[in-house]
């Protein structure tokens, strides 16, 4: 199977320009709100899938360890620099279509703002699947093409796509919107159930965020987001789906598997990790674990 292509942040200044200096206080707050709705109390080791310099990461307190995958270098680095080094967190380069642990070894996996950036989500929601334990959880955030200002647009003919279509669009270079039923189908066929959507983000307006107080919008969101149950006609839709169907932990001491021929455990040097099975190997850079 061909490789999809891959959105890669290497050199990017995303964090500064688009968090930090773009304005987002209030998309950073509300998405906060509803991880903090949807995550479970505690648990023992989280996947964080597009975890970019780390924003999130910090939100993940109750969790004893975290896993950092990014497919860019330098964000990771960014994220290290952050959070600095120690056991609990594990930096991990990588892409999601092909994730490179173990089967059956996260209790938890999120995946914010990134599947967006992806041509093939079936092949990459069932990666996921792959790599949790039965019945862990998986909290998604996915752009919602079904919202508000997609439809008024549609509506009075300012926009060509229609929002009501079940397939995917592509409005910028891998750079995707998609349906909320389709985004339920791809989970259940990747075998998860859902448990809950959250609609995020209602108030994504230049005008607003200028005019109104960031606290009161937050508020607001946070009233708005408890609609998703029924309906998702905001921007950005999260949701918390339970790994389901018939699956292994994984064995102790295994953790990362090799790309090339499936074999689990490998062999880490100091320098790199070692298939025992077939030789590949793969480096470790300043103590990111580097599977590109």
């Amino acid at each position: 199977m061909a490789q999809p292509p891959i959105c890669d942040y290497d050199g990017s200044d995303y964090q500064l320009s688009f968090w930090e200096e773009g304005g987002r206080v209030y998309e950073d707050r509300v998405e906060a709100v509803a991880l903090a709705r949807l995550l479970p109390p505690r648990g023992k080791l989280l996947l964080e899938i597009g975890a970019g310099a780390g924003r999130n990461t910090p939100r993940y307190q109750n969790f004893e360890r975290v896993v950092l995958l990014d497919y860019s270098l330098t964000q990771l680095q960014q994220a290290q620099e952050r959070l600095g080094r120690s056991e609990r967190f594990i930096y991990v380069s990588a892409d999601a279509y092909r994730l490179p642990f173990s089967p059956g070894l996260f209790d938890t996996a999120t995946m914010i703002r990134t599947l967006h950036h992806m041509a093939d989500v079936p092949r990459v929601l069932n990666q996921v699947h792959q790599a949790l334990q039965p019945r862990a959880i998986f909290i998604l955030e996915y752009a919602n093409k079904r919202n508000l200002k997609a439809m008024l647009r549609f509506w009075f003919g300012i926009q060509s796509w229609n929002p009501f279509d079940l397939e995917p669009v592509e409005f910028a270079k891998l750079n995707f919107d998609f349906h909320p039923c389709r985004i339920r189908e791809w989970l259940s066929q990747s075998r998860f159930f859902l448990e809950r959507q959250l609609a995020v983000s209602y108030f994504r307006l230049e005008i607003l965020k200028r005019f109104v107080p960031i606290s009161l919008l937050v508020a607001m969101d946070g009233l708005a987001q408890w609609t998703g149950k029924w309906w998702q006609f905001s921007p950005s839709v999260f949701v918390r789906a339970r790994a389901v169907g018939d699956s292994e932990l994984a064995p102790p001491g295994a953790f990362f598997r090799c790309l090339q021929c499936d074999a689990s455990p490998l062999e880490e040097q100091a320098d790199r990790v070692i298939c025992p099975s077939c030789g590949s190997q793969w480096q470790i850079k300043d103590g990111i674990y580097v599977f590109r």
